[in-house]
């Protein structure tokens, strides 16, 4: 079904722009991500976009934005707590474990998309900065402070919010390291 695209402000839906209408499993997972973020007292106002965000590429083709903007959020487990992990990189960026390893201490594994969705609460290509389950461990890619303005996944493959990386540490409590691979 064809309909306006979707602000989320508060309790209000403001209808934007042409795109598929999300299905009420979608919007209250962007719902709750808006929710949090207002309840934090930031001003970030998720989009629903007329495509697919479930990739970096796609997500900045979408915005209109370099790939490099994007904040991807990957989810790792940790090998010795079985602890979700939470990797924001530039979209541009390959992870590099073994260096955040070396810098972290952390031995990071594969997380698949039932894990995901358990101890983070949201599908993959979906997975937003904030608003989980439970208290993640947060590590941010430094590229990303190249930007003014970056685009995070808002709880839907199709669901994003603007911010820039100074706000996007006090978001997730996260800290700077170097964990992209050396290209």
């Amino acid at each position: 079904m064809k309909r306006d695209s979707l602000f989320f402000k508060g309790e209000n839906i403001i209808s934007i722009a042409g795109g598929e209408l999300m299905g009420s499993e979608r919007r209250d997972s962007a719902k709750r991500v808006q929710d949090f973020l207002l309840a934090g007292g930031f001003s970030f106002t998720v989009k629903e976009l007329p495509g697919s965000a479930r990739t970096a590429q796609e997500a900045a083709d979408s915005i209109g934005c370099t790939v490099s903007q994007i904040a991807k959020s990957l989810v790792f487990k940790d090998m010795e707590t079985d602890r979700p992990i939470l990797v924001i990189a530039s979209g541009s960026n390959r992870v590099d474990t073994l260096k955040i390893e070396k810098s972290t201490g952390l031995k990071l594994g594969r997380a698949d998309g039932k894990y995901v969705k358990e101890r983070v609460g949201y599908a993959i290509g979906g997975v937003p900065p904030a608003a989980h389950n439970e208290p993640l461990e947060t590590l941010l890619d430094p590229d990303l402070k190249k930007h003014d303005e970056i685009w995070a996944a808002a709880g839907t493959p199709v669901a994003v919010f603007a911010l820039n990386p100074a706000d996007l540490e006090l978001l997730t409590k996260g800290r700077w390291v170097d964990l992209s691979e050396e290209s």
